[in-house]
């Protein structure tokens, strides 16, 4: 899936992963291949971005929200 991560300055993470673990306002979650349509709120923690077995991500966030859609992942942070 295609994972963009987004600040207000720049770009955090622009490329492909087959999971993301996101710290979601409620409790945290993990977005994996073909997940179902969803939008979230974010809170403070950290998104771990991961490609197989292998980590090549993880962003410390104050908050914000994502979103997927057909195999797009796009958090505003």
């Amino acid at each position: 899936m295609n994972v963009s991560i987004l600040s207000a300055n720049k770009s955090l993470y622009n490329g492909s992963a087959t999971a993301v673990a996101f710290p979601g306002a409620k409790s945290p979650f993990t977005v994996l291949d073909n997940h179902a349509p969803i939008i979230s709120s974010l809170t403070k923690g950290t998104i771990i971005v991961s490609n197989q077995a292998e980590q090549v991500a993880n962003i410390e966030i104050a908050g914000g929200f994502v979103e997927v859609h057909n195999g797009e992942v796009t958090a505003c942070v």
